[in-house]
């Protein structure tokens, strides 16, 4: 029986590296479960990598379908962006681990949709500072840098990662991503106990 490790964090945390290197370490012993998103692709991202991108309309079929587990809409400087989770085959415990990165409200709806058995949060921490200096850095990498839009992620991040909100859904493990490699090491420990992974598998 496998687990569900949704891996969580404010923006420019560094949750995407580290998710990057897990993977890179466990090989074969966890799945990524790509999500989706209706918002464009940024320079350097590859579709079915970071996520599947698609069209509002695209995004209508599926909900249609039934498939779409959790859905988040943010309003942007550029419009809406939807992001969401699918019931398409990526995740199933009863046949190995999975991993994905997801927010608070995803959480809850997964977690809700396939049962505290098998979810475990990996909740990723960085200094503010540190994050804002990143999304920046990030943002000017873009071909038409909107740091606008990394105040707005900023700002948005402080109510939807409230610690009152964290706290009500048991989010109380923190791994804390100062020294990089030091907190992948502790995220891979703590996968490889919860999902029963034998180390030599990897």
């Amino acid at each position: 029986m496998g687990k569900i490790f949704l891996v969580m964090g404010k923006s420019a945390t560094g949750k995407d590296h580290i998710y990057r290197e897990v993977l890179r370490k466990l090989g074969n012993s966890i799945k990524p479960v790509v999500g989706y998103t209706t918002r464009p692709m940024r320079e350097g991202e590859t579709h079915g990598v970071e996520y599947r991108f698609v069209t509002t309309d695209e995004m209508k079929a599926m909900t249609d379908r039934g498939i779409v587990i959790e859905s988040r809409c943010y309003n942007t400087v550029m419009g809406p962006w939807h992001y969401f989770t699918c019931d398409d085959g990526q995740i199933n415990p009863q046949k190995h681990n999975s991993i994905l990165i997801v927010t608070p409200s995803a959480y809850e709806k997964l977690l809700a949709y396939f049962g505290g058995e098998y979810v475990r949060a990996v909740y990723i921490e960085s200094p503010d500072a540190d994050r804002i200096l990143r999304s920046v850095k990030r943002e000017q990498k873009q071909e038409y840098p909107n740091i606008k839009e990394v105040c707005r992620r900023y700002l948005a991040d402080e109510e939807d990662f409230a610690e009152d909100y964290l706290n009500s859904l048991g989010i109380t493990k923190r791994f804390i991503n100062i020294d990089f490699d030091r907190c992948v090491e502790e995220v891979v420990e703590y996968i490889i106990k919860e999902g029963g992974i034998n180390p030599g598998e990897s």
